[in-house]
């Protein structure tokens, strides 16, 4: 069942794929991937193409898409996110925006007993997450402008915040998605400056410290860095 439920969200988050592409991400026999494809399509989770290749079905068609190269951005990300959880000892994160909201697409999970575990596949309110806050910062006025124009949010009060996440050049989540979690993020930019992804390191709030922020932020920082030059 998660193995299929993985598929399901591959074939949502990034579009379509091969068998083998499925075998390789969940790590089975081409013919174990053959059979929850199989599945999924029965379920109307997935249908194929004439070029045997799968694509999400009618199930899954209606979620926004994200216009990020997100099976590139997972792939060169991960090495990074894996240094910097093993700097930091918490949870980092990588997430592409998708219309108002923010999808996980890769973690490297902390060590210790308590910790933030994976958060792939999950799906939070861009406004409330810091990776989603970082991104939004990241972006022309007029694009946030244009994604929340008719949207039950108080525009205002998130135009005053990501003005302050500009200036500051990070976002903090404490507690905003989930009691007893915080997080902070800040961007990653593509080749050409645009932002296209945000990292984010995801805590137990009991660990969350303000006199700790500078030297999070400056690890982030830098991860985000590294990520742009292997982009």
């Amino acid at each position: 069942m998660d193995h299929a439920l993985h598929l399901a969200i591959v074939l949502q988050q990034e579009g379509p794929l091969r068998v083998s592409d499925a075998a390789t991400r969940l790590g089975v026999s081409v013919s174990t991937a053959h059979r929850l494809l199989a599945m999924l399509v029965y379920r109307g989770f997935a249908e194929q193409r004439p070029d045997r290749r799968y694509q999400p079905g009618d199930v899954l068609r209606p979620a926004v898409t994200t216009q990020a190269p997100v099976a590139i951005l997972r792939h060169v990300a991960l090495p990074h996110l894996q240094r910097l959880t093993e700097l930091v000892h918490e949870s980092a994160n990588l997430v592409v925006l998708a219309g108002t909201e923010i999808r996980f697409i890769a973690t490297a999970e902390s060590n210790q007993v308590l910790r933030v575990d994976s958060r792939v596949g999950v799906a939070l309110p861009s406004h409330l997450a810091s990776g989603g806050k970082a991104l939004l910062a990241a972006l022309p006025s007029h694009e946030v402008t244009a994604l929340y124009s008719g949207l039950d949010v108080d525009f205002p009060k998130l135009r005053r915040e990501l003005a302050l996440i500009r200036k500051r050049g990070f976002a903090i989540n404490d507690q905003r998605t989930e009691a007893g979690l915080s997080a902070l993020a800040v961007p990653v930019r593509g080749p050409g400056g645009a932002p296209v992804a945000a990292i984010s390191l995801a805590m137990p709030s009991v660990r969350f410290s303000r006199d700790r922020i500078a030297d999070w932020v400056g690890a982030l920082t830098a991860t985000a860095a590294a990520i742009t030059r292997a982009l």
